[in-house]
């Protein structure tokens, strides 16, 4: 059984996506990606649970994204959003859980590259609404880039009572270097995010990667060596990103690419990166309708 921890869905007819109209490259996404659309092509990469998760800072999304699932066979979890720093952040995320489909609530999310600060995640109010998101059972995906790593790690050794999900690896630059090597800072605060017990990682994002040379995994595997020797295989789990990650290579192609780059690894090692970890993090073995 594999668990796809990280998709997407969205309905331009019902809530626009800002963040794709504001890089080009993206523009091929301005339509709608629904649950019937990804439905098949997880089947036919004998995908069972699913873990769908937030795109835009509304409100209303995270209801929606509930609902969906409550309706679905697949979908096993939800990470929706809540405004962190609002002073009744508690309310706002039991309120969630009353609602159809509460129960598979499994994290909160907020995207840290539109906050302008770089220490927004060790603001006081967004500690306090960290704390609010432990107390409710939840885990907090993060997506950020390199250079807010190093508060990241801050955040998860301050909210030692939280589990942070690092989604994408921290979005490191692939091929930065002509030689391959990955980036020394990304691979520090990496290492020391992965010391903290209360933190594990998504393989998600950067297998969508082309390669500049048809190497097909090579590229993205100086990245992948570093997470897995970081993080070890229990506190890795593999994410499509659908569909943002298969513009290039299709959601088959990222399952290949995770194929490929686990396949020196033991049985139960690929197990952990493709289900039992993301089970684990999320709380998925209590909630999950596997098919």
């Amino acid at each position: 059984m594999t668990v796809d921890a990280h998709h997407h869905v969205w309905d331009l007819s019902v809530r626009d996506q800002p963040w794709l109209r504001s890089q080009p490259e993206l523009a091929p996404l301005l339509r709608n990606f629904l649950l019937s659309d990804l439905e098949p092509e997880a089947d036919a990469e004998g995908v069972t649970a699913t873990v769908v998760v937030q795109t835009v800072i509304e409100p209303g999304e995270t209801p929606e994204l509930l609902a969906l699932a409550q309706a679905s066979d697949l979908i096993a979890g939800v990470v929706g959003w809540v405004d962190l720093e609002a002073p009744e952040v508690a309310d706002a995320i039991a309120a969630l859980q009353d609602l159809p489909g509460g129960h598979l609530l499994a994290g909160i999310r907020h995207p840290l590259m539109i906050e302008p600060d770089p220490d927004w995640l060790a603001r006081p109010t967004v500690l306090r609404g960290l704390a609010a998101v432990a107390e409710a059972g939840l885990c907090f995906d993060v997506v950020a880039m390199p250079e807010q790593l190093r508060g990241v790690v801050l955040a998860a050794r301050t909210t030692p009572q939280l589990t942070f999900v690092l989604d994408h690896l921290g979005n490191p630059e692939i091929g930065g270097a002509a030689d391959g090597a990955v980036d020394e800072s990304w691979a520090r605060d990496i290492g020391d995010f992965a010391a903290l017990p209360n933190t594990v990682a998504k393989l998600s994002g950067f297998l969508g990667e082309p390669a500049p040379d048809g190497t097909h995994v090579e590229h993205i595997r100086p990245h992948y060596e570093v997470a897995l020797a970081s993080f070890r295989p229990e506190r890795l789990m593999f994410g499509s990103d659908w569909p943002v990650s298969t513009l290039d290579i299709g959601y088959g192609g990222v399952h290949a690419a995770a194929r490929s780059l686990t396949a020196g690894l033991s049985a139960p090692e690929r197990v952990a990166i493709f289900s039992y970890t993301a089970r684990r993090a999320y709380g998925l073995s209590a909630t999950a309708r596997w098919r």
